[in-house]
């Protein structure tokens, strides 16, 4: 089997972007560690602090945030950073070439019940000129690279450089990300779905009426049945539809009229909907391509769509949107 860098080495893309991505593995390396260490090393649980988004920090959101920011500031070719965990970007280096976008711990809440957890990334390029948050403010579309890191029984690195999505898997003896999946695809039709249903009466109708066709199952207009799969992380539910199809869904919702949507664009979506779509997937909010959507500021959020292309447009119809077009793999 390859290894991470011999895979990296074989490809594309410029050896400045692939040590970057190795140094972002090497540091999810560390990461599995001290989440495999959870309570024998005293860090579960809940700080005193809250994120920019209100939430509650867990321990290992501060410790997980701090590895990946000094791994980053001592990688040099880091000129910026934005995370989950950050009130405002960082300024690494005056003169790196890339900006990095993390959502450090995904599923945080899992991690006092030894549930799936996760590291998202994405990797734009660095524009010329003073740092600044719009210097990040760029679609998904200008994404160098992107992935994420599942902490599971195994720990995965799925990743693409907009060549396809590949999976890596950490052998455990040797300590090296190796190649187990060199072409991810993901079936366009499904009869699998993930969606919070505890928010089911807060939804907009189109995602109402979608929801219960799929629970009608053989007697509903879908005429076939469906299951229903959540982990709440969206690492360990996409990485589900990436292995073996499905749809992915956290859509917008009206429990609390400030924050209509969940996941963040920059960290989350972003990353998320470009290995989908280079898996043979697509990604959307119900009404628009996430990838094709320019950010306003760097903890936005949006809804998310994304997974099986077949069952997406099924989906989008009930929004009365037609995306039938094939994503571009380029």
């Amino acid at each position: 089997m390859q290894t991470l860098a011999q895979t990296l080495a074989s490809s594309k893309i410029n050896d400045s972007l692939a040590q970057l991505i190795l140094t972002l593995a090497d540091t999810s390396k560390a990461i599995s560690l001290a989440v495999r260490h959870g309570a024998l090393a005293g860090v579960l649980g809940a700080t005193e602090q809250e994120n920019v988004q209100g939430e509650t920090q867990k321990k290992l959101d501060v410790i997980t945030n701090d590895m990946l920011k000094d791994a980053l500031t001592a990688a040099g070719d880091v000129r910026g950073l934005a995370s989950e965990e950050e009130d405002f970007v960082v300024e690494v280096s005056k003169q790196g070439e890339f900006l990095v976008c993390f959502d450090p711990l995904d599923g945080s809440s899992n991690i006092d019940i030894n549930s799936l957890v996760g590291t998202i990334f994405s990797v734009l390029p660095a524009p010329t000129g003073p740092l600044t948050e719009q210097s990040f403010l760029q679609s998904g579309r200008q994404q160098l690279a992107a992935g994420y890191v599942l902490y599971g029984p195994s720990t995965m690195l799925a990743l693409t450089t907009g060549q396809g999505t590949q999976l890596f898997t950490l052998n455990p003896d040797t300590q090296e990300f190796l190649l187990t999946d060199a072409a991810m695809a993901i079936s366009p039709d499904t009869g699998e779905f993930a969606i919070n249903m505890s928010n089911q009466r807060f939804w907009e109708a189109p995602m109402q009426t979608y929801i219960a066709d799929l629970l009608l199952g053989e007697i509903g207009p879908r005429e076939k049945p469906f299951n229903m799969r959540w982990i709440a992380a969206m690492v360990g539910d996409v990485h589900r539809v990436l292995s073996r199809g499905g749809i992915f869904t956290y859509p917008a919702d009206n429990k609390n009229p400030n924050k209509p949507y969940k996941l963040r664009l920059m960290y989350e979506a972003n990353p998320m909907a470009f290995l989908v779509e280079q898996a043979g997937g697509k990604a959307s909010t119900g009404y628009e391509t996430i990838l094709d959507i320019t950010p306003s500021e760097i903890h936005q959020r949006v809804a998310v769509i994304l997974g099986s292309a077949n069952e997406v447009d099924a989906c989008l119809s009930y929004h009365g949107i037609d995306y039938s077009e094939e994503p571009e793999l380029g």
